[in-house]
């Protein structure tokens, strides 16, 4: 076994326990571990069913990755469990639990390759398909016995942790505790077959460790299951629903933060669907009585089933409420992971659209135009160049010739066919339009079925492509020109969904542009212009590019220096993962940062291990660089809560994050100066890290990145009492 595959089968062990609570937290896991030995034998039967399990599963070569996050251990953790409770733990049960660990393992498999292709969880279906056939099957196991160690909860205790650990239990059995909180935790202890107070408190305990919005839906799903039976006149603490209470923890949990973004809608869901919970436990215990089985877990897995199933079913995608696309096993951290990505990224399902020319230009009509894009076709632009009077023209501007757009290249937006061109249109006279041929010679670019970009009023005969063509981002289509309907020589360009001249018009955003301002200079991404704007294409910087230029395999070695003396060293390597996901790896604390690199932009996407280590301070200070370099320019971004914001403080909002994000982690970055303004042999970037809480700022990191011929140069790190240091070693560079 490689060390990669121990860790695996190390991770599988404890995940298997904790993923029981749709988790991967290490620390939680090992509370549920000692909450399952209460009873020694029991906690020893779930152990053998996991390690079976986790055997079986690398054997028959299952995917890794899939065993060590417990996936399939977590279901014969819980026969273990159930098996061991029920029976005397003897060498015939320790038989009986291998072939049950390895049958729940081939039903899993198998539950995941029929659901699994639906993007649906086979919950626990292998747990009660297993636990039940076994079950029934004993009847004609004379080997085993019926375990009554449950009768003698003391004798456990004092078993387990002598005379203290059993006054403890009878102090807590003592305390005057209201019937909900202890049903609550008697519910909470039967997830992991035990029925009393103390494992409640201890797993309650964790899951609070382990998540703030976990915790709530538990109390909240527990509390509507309480409220359902009051109304309808059980007691839900009578010996025949208590034991069973987790279904409402387990379906809150599910539905409210781990399947779905945790939202109004999501809990405002465990409402609704908990009383559903409640009657089908009700209707399905005396059928199961019948065949004297346990209910267990079935109606959570149910009714959690049936819900995420309905929900495919929707027309539109719904920000409010939805699900969860990339597991992070942590309701918080698919909170915030969520939050952040609409926030970066919700343009980034749209074809990235260049301005369409090279060079500063002028927007001389804007969506919902003075003269003309208007109604059905507002959301246009229209371009020109103008010079430092804000004139469009030299002379006296009677000529086409004298505008300073006519005749300039108009190139590609973006990748794609040409669908469309017409190019014998004379060009006009100044002030003079051509309403019968209105759009003039013109160029219309297929980018997907339903996406199209038009090009219009060009010059006659300058069309260099021909219907059918491919064409690239940036390459050039013809010129400029002055015919249509077009008093004088401007660009007209626009988004629509139909390949039609004259189609109607689409709201849609240049991917990323420069805005000119009389003193500074604004990024802008995913945006549109206004009248008047002086924009271009961003100008990318040989430098700031090849610092950038990440390939797969490159190795970055630094030396570490504090305060300008060397303490060590550490080595990063560009990866690319089976998904063609780029990273950088440090060797060193085994952290991995993904970034996406683009022509004209680099950015870091999400952050994997040590936090103390220097790749997570890269990941933050480098976090977005537009390669472009314009002094005094600033980019903003904003990291996910939880990978940044301090826990102290994040405790806190946890809690109401499903509601209201009152913190906010961002990112500033300002492009501070070239150390040679003649021969731009070195660029420094300063970058900081701030949060915020109702926008006053609690905590600020600062960090400096310098770029010279050699690429990235060093990477400072700037601390009350210290300057951490990265210098690139000259053996790399």
């Amino acid at each position: 076994m490689t060390k990669t595959d121990f860790d695996h089968f190390l991770r599988s062990i404890f995940n298997s326990y904790s993923q029981v609570f749709f988790s991967d937290h290490r620390g939680f896991a090992t509370l549920l571990i000692v909450i399952s030995f209460f009873d020694p034998f029991a906690g020893l039967a779930g152990l053998l069913a996991v390690i079976t399990t986790s055997i079986v599963g690398f054997a028959l070569n299952f995917d890794r990755s899939v065993i060590a996050k417990g996936l399939y251990g977590f279901n014969s953790l819980l026969t273990g469990l159930g098996l061991g409770v029920y029976y005397y733990f003897s060498p015939h049960l320790v038989f009986i639990i291998i072939i049950a660990s390895i049958f729940s393992l081939f039903v899993s498999v198998s539950l995941q390759g029929v659901i699994g292709k639906y993007h649906l969880p086979f919950l626990s279906f292998p747990f009660l398909l297993t636990i039940w056939a076994f079950f029934m099957a004993s009847s004609n196991f004379t080997v085993l016995g019926i375990n009554e160690r449950g009768i003698y909860t003391l004798n456990e205790f004092y078993a387990l942790g002598g005379l203290p650990l059993v006054r403890i239990y009878e102090s807590f059995s003592a305390l005057p505790m209201p019937e909900i909180p202890k049903s609550f935790l008697v519910s909470l202890s039967a997830i992991f077959f035990q029925y009393n107070i103390i494992a409640g408190i201890v797993i309650a305990l964790g899951l609070l460790w382990f998540s703030r919005i976990g915790f709530t839906l538990a109390v909240l799903g527990f509390l509507v299951a309480w409220t359902f039976y009051s109304l309808i006149g059980v007691q839900i603490n009578s010996y025949d629903y208590s034991y069973i209470g987790f279904n409402y923890i387990l379906t809150s949990i599910a539905v409210g933060g781990f399947f779905l973004i945790p939202s109004k809608r999501s809990y405002l869901s465990v409402v609704v669907l908990i009383p559903m919970v409640a009657v089908i436990t009700l209707s399905l215990s005396g059928i199961f009585y019948t065949f004297r089985l346990p209910l267990y877990s079935l109606p959570f897995t149910l009714v959690t089933l049936l819900y995420l199933y309905i929900l495919k079913f929707r027309v539109d995608y719904s920000h409010k409420l939805s699900e969860v696309f990339f597991q992070f096993n942590s309701p918080e951290k698919n909170l915030y992971t969520f939050y952040n990505k609409i926030e970066r990224f919700r343009y980034h399902h749209l074809i990235p659209v260049k301005l369409p020319f090279w060079g500063t230009w002028q927007v001389s009509q804007a969506h919902d135009g003075e003269y003309t894009h208007q109604d059905k076709w507002k959301h246009a632009f229209d371009f020109v160049i103008v010079d430092n009077e804000n004139k469009q023209f030299s002379n006296k501007g009677n000529y086409a010739e004298d505008y300073y757009c006519f005749n300039k290249p108009v190139i590609a937006p973006a990748d794609g066919v040409v669908e469309k061109v017409t190019n014998d249109i004379e060009d006009n006279v100044i002030g003079q339009v051509n309403l019968k041929d209105n759009w003039g010679n013109t160029v219309i670019l297929k980018h997907d079925d339903h996406t199209y970009s038009k090009l219009s009023h060009l010059k006659k005969d300058s069309i260099e492509v021909k219907e059918g063509d491919k064409v690239t981002a940036g390459q050039m289509l013809g010129r400029c020109g002055n015919s249509g309907r077009s008093p004088y020589p401007h660009l007209h360009f626009q988004m629509q969904e139909n390949p039609w001249i004259g189609s109607f018009t689409m709201d849609y955003p240049f991917m990323n542009y420069i805005k000119h301002n009389p003193e500074s200079t604004d990024y802008m991404s995913y945006a549109r212009p206004h009248k008047d704007d002086l924009v271009s294409n961003v100008d990318v910087n040989e430098l700031l590019k090849n610092a950038f230029q990440l390939v797969p395999g490159q190795l970055f070695n630094f030396k570490i220096k504090e305060n300008n003396k060397e303490i060590g060293e550490v080595t990063w390597e560009v990866k690319v993962n089976p998904l063609n996901q780029s990273y950088l790896y440090c060797r060193e604390t085994r952290s991995l940062a993904y970034f996406e690199n683009h022509e004209s932009l680099f950015y870091f996407t999400q952050f994997y291990g040590d936090r103390n280590g220097f790749l997570y301070e890269f990941f933050l200070g480098a976090y977005k660089i537009q390669k472009g370099f314009y002094k005094n320019l600033e980019i903003n971004d904003s990291y996910p809560l939880h990978l940044h914001f301090p826990k102290k403080y994040l405790w806190f909002q946890d809690f109401i994050s499903p509601f209201k994000i009152f913190t906010k982690s961002v990112y500033l970055l300002q492009y501070s100066t070239y150390d040679n303004s003649f021969d731009q042999s070195s660029i420094t970037l300063n970058s900081n890290a701030i949060n915020k809480i109702l926008k006053k700022e609690i905590s600020r990191k600062k960090y400096s990145i310098k770029i010279t011929e050699f690429g990235l140069c060093s990477f400072t790190i700037f601390k009350p009492d210290k300057k951490l240091t990265l210098e690139r070693c000259a053996d790399t560079v």
